[in-house]
């Protein structure tokens, strides 16, 4: 994934990011958030505080704001609630669209040529996205071909669509994987893809942009 014409994952996400614009951040109260929270998982305080392992007392005078959390509180929130720290500190959408689509017909993506991969980008028209989706076809046949391994920030999925792969990562041995095989990962490690098909393999990559 790295040389796509001077752009590597890492530098696509941070386009993908910017593209989005930035909106102006309100000051936001942060009892307030972590109730909306609690509540719009149905949980009562005393689920809500076994879930973070607080006291269910401090976890009541947090939401009331008659205590400020410690920074190990507010990760015990964040794990417990199941979203990140930043995402605890931000409020969400006034304006939240629902119901966006964006359709790519075969072949209508953005290409982007490398020595390694031929990448076609997808549902690029969509700001603000969380999921950067795109098809590539693996050109690479040797870890020789690649400068070094491809890291960058997020997660990733990898999806197989035709021939046969090999995923090398930076922590686990090569795996070896075919049609209809997935593979989910941290993309902070490193990874690279090479084909071993006579035929260039397709596989299809989701990066998180969140």
């Amino acid at each position: 994934m790295r040389g796509m014409t001077g752009k590597d994952p890492k530098s696509l996400i941070r386009i993908a990011r910017e593209s989005g614009g930035h909106d102006h951040v309100e000051p936001l109260d942060l009892g307030v958030r972590v109730r909306e929270l609690r509540k719009a998982r149905n949980w009562t305080l005393e689920q809500a505080a076994n879930q973070a392992g607080l006291a269910r007392s401090t976890l009541s005078k947090i939401e009331n704001g008659q205590m400020s959390p410690t920074y190990d509180a507010v990760k015990k929130l964040a794990v417990g609630l199941e979203i990140s720290v930043p995402q605890l500190f931000t409020s969400p959408q006034k304006e939240q669209v629902n119901g966006r689509m964006s359709v790519v017909k075969s072949g209508e993506g953005t290409h982007q040529v490398t020595t390694t991969y031929e990448h076609e980008l997808l549902a690029e028209g969509l700001r603000k996205k969380a999921m950067l989706p795109y098809r590539a076809r693996v050109r690479a046949r040797s870890m020789d071909e690649f400068d070094g391994w491809v890291r960058h920030d997020g997660e990733e999925f990898l999806f197989v669509l035709t021939g046969v792969i090999t995923l090398y990562t930076e922590f686990y041995e090569p795996v070896e994987m075919r049609r209809g095989d997935s593979a989910y990962y941290d993309g902070t490690m490193g990874h690279n893809v090479v084909s071993l098909s006579d035929d260039d393999a397709t596989i299809l990559w989701v990066t998180s942009l969140v």
